[in-house]
């Protein structure tokens, strides 16, 4: 696979595998299975960068000629990374946890891969496990092996792994890296489950109110002709009316525009503009922003202090940080931290401009920088913050569960007020006068 992700297939002479492993990682290609090949002699040779070889049979083989030389067949068996290759968040923080265990237990790379591929009953997985066996079977490393996933594998999971290999302490970053997951999965559930019950309970009240205006108003106007002898209805009920009657005619229509403008805003939330825009109503939004910003602050601590305590420079960090920050704010304050450390400047200084973070935040992170412990203030950051999340999801869901009965209550109360206003309205405008000298004369 070259620099860009395409797959390269080719073959070129060598006098052992390591040889034409050193000469495919000097041409900038990443190889995931190298066989020798005796039988085909006409394969194309693998020659230059960038994987140019392929289909330029015209340029001689690379190597010697020498009479012990064996040509190595390079087979590329590679799916480029694709919406196929998703692996669930779940199933991904489980294969860490059991790696690690694994490789703590003192058991190879390599077995410990085949082990959980034979037991992993996700399809993706099962693969991806498999190719990343293959790929180490060929002389890659493990992070090698991963940087040809990125749509299951991100640059934080790779750069962790890379630095433990090189610090010889994998198993070691390989249960930070299954905590962090496990920790982050849990507050985005709690999130997200917080988020449901407003989302459902809104979903409930539309429908109802669509049903009422569609099936149930339209027969009470029937009713309505014959009321009133020519008075007109209330305002209130004649605007629910004409409210049905557009609903009703109407309606495929309006749906048609509402899915159109959800459309236009979601396309308009992809350009950079419409994200920042987006992130900042995040942040600033009522009831919700709190907890966001709560999440956002956690995220941040716990991604920057698990990298730097695994042995990923800071810089390096920094960058991933950005990248997995989930809000163009928070990254362009990262940024701005990324900039300040590049001049020899301190964290803090851009972490108080960017007035995003909490002075809290801010003096544990001054107090980590003086004191040398940076790492583990951040996690401490991390874990007060996930503790104050899950506070705020449980009085955020508190809150919500009367507002939204409330809600919901004066939508269908209010349909049905305007029904009964013109019943109401008949009854209060009969003379008293004219019922009393009815019921005497039918006496009489």
């Amino acid at each position: 696979m070259n620099s860009r992700g395409a797959e390269e297939k080719g073959a070129l002479d060598a006098e052992d595998q390591s040889t034409a492993l050193a000469r495919i990682k000097e041409m900038q290609l990443f190889p995931t299975r190298i066989i020798e090949d005796h039988a085909n002699e006409n394969s194309p040779n693998i020659s230059g960068r960038d994987g140019v070889g392929p289909r330029n049979k015209g340029r001689g083989r690379v190597g010697s000629h020498s009479g012990n030389s064996r040509k190595l067949g390079l087979r590329m068996n590679v799916t480029i990374p694709g919406t196929r290759n998703r692996v669930s968040a779940k199933s991904l923080g489980t294969f860490t946890a059991e790696l690690a265990t694994l490789l703590q237990a003192g058991l190879p790379l390599l077995r410990g891969l085949r082990v959980l591929q034979k037991q992993e009953r996700s399809v993706n997985l099962k693969r991806i496990i498999g190719e990343l066996g293959s790929s180490i079977e060929g002389g890659s490393t493990l992070s090698e092996a991963l940087a040809f996933h990125p749509k299951v594998f991100n640059r934080l999971f790779v750069n962790m792994v890379k630095a433990g290999e090189l610090g010889g302490v994998l198993e070691v970053t390989l249960t930070r890296l299954s905590e962090f997951m496990e920790k982050a999965q849990k507050i985005r559930g709690k999130v997200i489950a917080a988020m449901c019950y407003p989302v459902a309970v809104m979903a409930v009240a539309v429908g109802i109110m669509a049903l009422l205006l569609v099936m149930v108003v339209p027969k009470f106007k029937d009713v309505f002709e014959g009321l009133g002898n020519g008075r007109p209805l209330p305002a209130f009920t004649q605007f629910v009316l004409g409210l049905s009657d557009m609903v009703k005619s109407h309606f495929l229509s309006a749906t048609i525009v509402v899915i159109g403008l959800l459309v236009a805003l979601r396309l308009f939330t992809k350009t950079r503009i419409g994200r920042r825009i987006l992130d900042r109503c995040k942040l600033n939004a009522p009831l919700f922003g709190p907890v966001l910003k709560k999440v956002a602050i956690s995220r941040f601590t716990r991604t920057l202090g698990t990298l730097v305590s695994s042995g990923v420079p800071i810089l390096q960090a920094l960058n991933i940080v950005k990248e997995t920050a989930g809000n163009v704010i928070v990254g362009n304050a990262v940024q701005a931290v990324h900039n300040s450390v590049k001049e020899g400047e301190t964290i803090t200084a851009p972490l108080d401009a960017a007035n995003l973070f909490p002075p809290m935040v801010i003096s544990m992170v001054d107090v980590g920088e003086q004191t040398g412990a940076l790492p583990e203030m951040l996690m401490k950051i991390a874990d007060k913050y996930d503790d104050e999340v899950d506070n705020a999801v449980a009085a955020m869901t508190s809150l919500l569960e009367p507002i939204m009965i409330v809600i919901l209550g004066v939508i269908v109360g209010a349909i049905v007020i305007a029904l009964y206003l013109p019943i109401i309205d008949i009854g209060g405008g009969i003379d008293p006068d004219q019922q009393h000298g009815g019921a005497v004369a039918r006496n009489d």
